[in-house]
This record gives structure tokens, C-alpha cells and sequence, in this order.
């Protein structure tokens, strides 16, 4: 058995069975779901995990927000670009000031007729978006697992050192005085990364 910063015991269940395990909508508006954990915990497998079983699922990263904005003051854009079009039932074709200013194609988008939206990035579950989600899932992994993910990221050219020094000192001040974990409905053991279909959490007692 393993704890996480809360200390809840894990138990291990199929990844379809844990997406069968989200709410189901009973409007037209999906689901809201957060999934959140800090950098390389495997955020972004989990959703693509949980997303592919459900009927119509849609999966939006914070990463695309963020991307030449801020490492986590991007919260006003998720609110207003996705969330608030998302509950009044419109389609999201939601394009950055950044990706204007940049020039970068494409857009954030989510069709109609959802019946869940993930939003997948570090820092979705802080207590200021809280109430915006439905479902929050914290994916907790170990530091030296996500340290060598990141290695990876680096060798790769996805980020200078110094962008990433940069990163981190935001993440670490946010989650040591956020502490989102505390809060989440779900903990996620995120150590298997995708390569199973099986994945370790532990449900918040209700």
C-alpha cells in the first residue's frame, strides 16, 4: 500500500471502470472534470485513459492556455473561453490572445453534445477553481519518477533548463500553498504511467 501527501490508501480497479465511475450528465451540459497534478505525474495519459471509453468525451490541457501566458495565472481564460460557453451548451472554439498575438493555428476546442469534459493540466484543481468541476482528480507520482520524465522533456528541446528552473519554482510555490490533494475526489496513483489499463486510486470517503 501506498499514501499519497493525504494519506488515503490505494486499491486498484480497470481504467474503464473508473471512467464508468464519473457522474453521467443529466442535462445537456457534460460533466466537468479536473485533472490535476504536478508536472510529468501523467496527467495528459490519464485523461486520454479515462476519455476514451465515454460516450463523447472531450479533453482540453491547460498547457494550451498557458502556452506563451503564464505558467498558472490562466484560470480567467479556462473560465471564460471554455467553461462558461461549455455549461450554456454552446461549441468552443476558443483561440488564446497569445495564439493571436503568436500566430499559432487551430483553436481550444469542444463540441456540442459532450457528455464530459476533462480539463487536464497542473494547477486545475486549485481551491479557486474548484466549485467550476464537477469531479477533481489529483494524480499523485513520485518526485524522482516525474524528475526523470522531465529529463526526457529536456533532452528533447520541449523546454530550455532555464524555462524549466522557471516552471517549477511556480509549481512548487502553488502546490505548497494550495494543496489541492486535500480536496480531490479521487487520487490517482500516476507511477504505471499508460502502459496498463489498470490504474491504483483512492476515493475521497462521502
Amino acid at each position: 500500500m501506498t499514501a499519497t501527501p493525504a494519506g488515503p490508501v490505494f486499491s486498484e480497479l480497470g481504467v474503464t471502470e473508473l471512467a464508468q465511475r464519473l457522474p453521467q450528465p443529466s442535462t445537456e451540459v457534460p460533466v466537468l472534470v479536473a485533472v490535476n497534478g504536478r508536472s510529468s505525474s501523467g496527467k495528459t495519459s490519464l485523461s486520454a485513459r479515462l476519455a476514451a471509453p465515454l460516450t463523447r468525451a472531450a479533453v482540453v490541457h491547460t498547457d494550451d492556455l498557458a502556452w506563451h501566458h503564464a505558467v498558472l495565472a490562466w484560470d480567467d481564460l479556462l473560465v471564460d473561453g471554455v467553461l462558461t460557453p461549455v455549461r450554456a451548451g454552446r461549441a468552443v472554439h476558443f483561440r488564446p490572445p497569445a495564439w493571436e498575438a503568436r500566430g499559432r493555428s487551430g483553436a481550444v476546442e469542444v463540441p456540442t453534445g459532450s457528455t464530459h469534459l476533462l480539463v487536464e493540466g497542473v494547477g486545475v484543481g486549485r481551491a479557486g477553481l474548484h466549485a467550476q468541476f464537477d469531479v477533481r482528480l489529483w494524480v499523485e507520482t513520485p518526485r524522482p519518477l516525474r524528475q526523470a520524465r522531465d529529463e526526457v522533456r529536456l533532452a528533447a528541446g520541449e523546454m530550455s533548463a532555464d524555462s524549466y528552473a522557471g516552471w517549477m519554482a511556480a509549481e512548487d510555490a502553488h502546490f505548497a500553498a494550495d494543496r489541492p490533494w486535500e480536496r480531490a475526489d479521487v487520487v490517482v496513483d500516476g507511477s504505471a504511467g499508460g502502459g496498463t489499463d489498470r490504474v491504483r486510486v483512492a476515493f475521497r470517503p462521502t
